[in-house]
Parts: C-alpha cells; structure tokens; sequence
C-alpha cells in the first residue's frame, strides 16, 4: 500500500550537475558547492544539494 507515489525525472545534465523536472513541469537544478566540492576536490559550478531543497522545504 502506497500514501504518496512521486513521478520526478532526473536527468545528469554534465559532470555534477543535475536537473530534476516535477509533475507540474517545473525544472530543479542541482550539484556540489562549497566544503563538499572541495573536499572531494570536484571543479563544479556552485549548485544547491539536493539536501538543500530538502532543509528549506522543512524549515520553510
């Protein structure tokens, strides 16, 4: 049995950098930044963490 069932695509656009696009249409875009691009020593555009998304949808 099944409460929620999420239909979200996600796409590898290059390197690190992901995009996400939701049911409505809406596209997300995601990667690496700061502390953790660097301590994986990646060469990344500054994006939000998924986790990110994830601490703003709950604190907001």
């Amino acid at each position: 049995m099944s409460l929620y069932d999420s239909v979200v695509h996600v796409e590898k656009v290059r390197g690190t950098h992901r995009r996400a696009t939701l049911p409505t249409g809406q596209t997300i875009d995601f990667g690496v930044h700061g502390p953790i691009a660097a301590h994986f020593r990646l060469e990344a555009d500054a994006m939000p963490l998924p986790v990110d998304y994830i601490v703003a949808s709950t604190a907001g």
